[in-house]
């Protein structure tokens, strides 16, 4: 079945986000190079303005909603970064924006939500939970749903992403994009293999609840447990009523790998040491990833680093190697 979202889209989401985003970096990780044998080229996403990915997708929603949708205002479930690109986009807009979260998003992330003038919501404890106040919201105040992934203008707005990596590395033999709901690699893989269909695209998520890869051996959208975890960005649910990624993710995704705790910290650190680069735990899996040897590069290799919004103390204590990881004890 053809894909909901086109090329056009990327396209068209492009245009729109010109003059409301950065083109974030693309370079080589001398250090992941050598390890590995074949070039790393690390795409610096985390650099982005509000310091994720979320941006691109969130801000071409809003800017896609008529005059009249966007005077209702918007209002989104989010593990933090989506709700912190949808509070600047909507305030860019002018347009009342409130974000519903569930109680495992980090305090950090709730208060650079709320600086940017958005209301927020600490609704449960699941990505379910948080929709649930969405959907209330939406059916009694008329405010409009832009969810973190499953809608077109949010991946297509993501995909500018890809667009930007492969006119960069037309050549590249692989891209590590991290795997949640699936708007990132959905929008990504859209745009890479619309442009080099041979480019392998591997999705690495975390081992504690891997919402999209537990899908993916049902065949289906199913429920998974929300846990804590280092990489509380790729937490939540993809909906039972997934209408786009799910079908994307599994049609244009080649792989997918999944870390443990202990890992996407040791890609922290070596982010932090090595590559001199503040990154959260969801942004790190690609290069835990290859540091873990389970992702082999086999030529040229594209590694998205998709955001930085952690809690520094938590930071500090993975570098001074004092972090106890979720499910483990002291």
């Amino acid at each position: 079945m053809a894909s909901a979202v086109t090329m056009r889209d990327v396209l068209a989401a492009r245009q729109r986000l010109a003059a409301h985003i950065r083109r974030t970096p693309l370079a080589e990780s001398p250090s992941l190079t050598q390890r590995s044998g074949h070039p790393i080229l690390l795409k610096c996403e985390h650099h982005q303005t509000t310091g994720s990915f979320k941006l691109r997708g969130a801000t071409n929603a809003v800017l896609a909603l008529g005059p009249d949708a966007r005077a209702r205002g918007v209002v989104a479930a989010s593990t933090g970064n989506h709700g912190r690109a949808l509070a600047q986009a909507a305030r860019a807009a002018g347009t009342r924006a409130v974000v519903c979260m569930s109680a495992l998003v980090p305090a950090n992330k709730v208060e650079a939500i709320a600086a940017l003038g958005a209301e927020t919501r600490i609704v449960g404890r699941s990505q379910d939970d948080a929709q649930l106040e969405v959907d209330r919201l939406a059916a009694e105040d008329g405010l409009v749903d832009i969810p973190p992934f499953d809608r077109r203008e949010v991946i297509a707005g993501q995909g500018t992403l890809g667009l930007e990596i492969i006119e960069e590395a037309p050549e590249l033999e692989a891209v590590l994009v991290p795997l949640s709901g699936g708007g990132l690699i959905a929008g990504v893989a859209l745009a890479v293999k619309t442009l080099s269909p041979q480019t392998r695209i591997v999705g690495v998520s975390m081992e504690r609840g891997a919402a999209m890869i537990a899908c993916l051996a049902a065949g289906r959208p199913v429920e998974v447990t929300e846990l804590e975890t280092l990489a509380d960005s790729l937490g939540g649910g993809i909906g039972l009523a997934n209408r786009h990624t799910f079908s994307m993710v599994r049609d244009l995704v080649d792989e997918t790998i999944t870390l443990s705790e202990r890992e996407i910290a040791a890609g922290i650190v070596h982010a932090y040491g090595a590559e001199r680069e503040v990154i959260e735990g969801a942004a790190a899996v690609g290069i835990g990833a290859i540091l873990a040897g389970k992702f082999i590069p086999k030529g040229l290799t594209a590694l998205v680093l998709s955001g930085r919004n952690i809690d520094m103390a938590v930071h500090a204590a993975i570098i001074a190697g004092t972090h106890v990881p979720a499910g483990e004890t002291a």
